[in-house]
């Protein structure tokens, strides 16, 4: 059952001023602050649930297609970072290709997932930069991850993100993006640019679904 749109905050930035958004079989609502798309907390999968999905993914490292897919994010991250910089990939899933083509890259790089590989103490150190791809509209509390993916960059890190953009209520009712059980949180463009406004990031957008986000020298 959906719970009362009063009882609701938004997870990214904890607004309760959000309008109903649109309603199939799960309800979404629309935050009026930050733009953030999301389900109603009462319609997300349990824990074991989200894992049985997740399992059924088959993204080797080994995949060409795949690595022509992240490319078009680790290209122009790889493009900025100074050589040797030292990464961490958040929500890596169960085949970490991402950190097999940075490493072949040069760059040193760490993984965190919750259900993959799950050591939090990789969690404590600074990067000086951060990737999520296909990652960020997984999260419940994306608040929580957003503010956990900022203080694991260093002055002047980049935070390197892959996620599909959300658009306008038509486009919206017959994205293919929405129907995957397990994304929650759907970010626009507008709620990346608030982001980035709030918090001082540089931002750069780079084709349909690749952000790019400089954090300043001097934070």
């Amino acid at each position: 059952m959906s719970a009362h749109p009063q009882d609701l905050c938004c997870p990214l930035c904890d607004s309760s001023d959000h309008v109903p958004f649109w309603q199939d079989r799960r309800h979404y609502h629309r935050c009026r602050q930050c733009w953030l798309i999301f389900v109603d907390p009462a319609e997300r999968l349990a824990a074991e649930q989200e894992k049985a999905v997740y399992d059924q993914h088959c993204n080797h490292t080994g995949d060409a297609g795949y690595r022509r897919f992240l490319g078009r994010l680790a290209e122009p991250l790889t493009a900025r970072l100074a050589p040797a910089s030292h990464g961490l990939d958040f929500g890596c899933g169960p085949g970490p290709a991402l950190a097999a083509m940075l490493a072949e890259a040069g760059f040193a790089i760490t993984t965190y997932d919750p259900y993959y590989a799950d050591y939090p103490e990789r969690l404590q150190q600074r990067y000086d930069f951060v990737t999520c791809t296909e990652a960020i509209e997984h999260f419940y509390h994306p608040g929580r991850e957003w503010r956990r993916l900022l203080a694991l960059l260093k002055p002047g890190g980049w935070l390197g993100l892959m996620t599909k953009l959300a658009r306008d209520q038509a486009a919206f009712a017959n994205w293919h993006y929405k129907q995957d059980p397990t994304h929650v949180s759907f970010f626009s463009r507008e709620t990346f640019l608030w982001l980035a406004a709030r918090d001082g990031l540089g931002i750069e957008f780079i084709g349909a679904d690749v952000i790019l986000l400089h954090k300043p020298e001097s934070v």
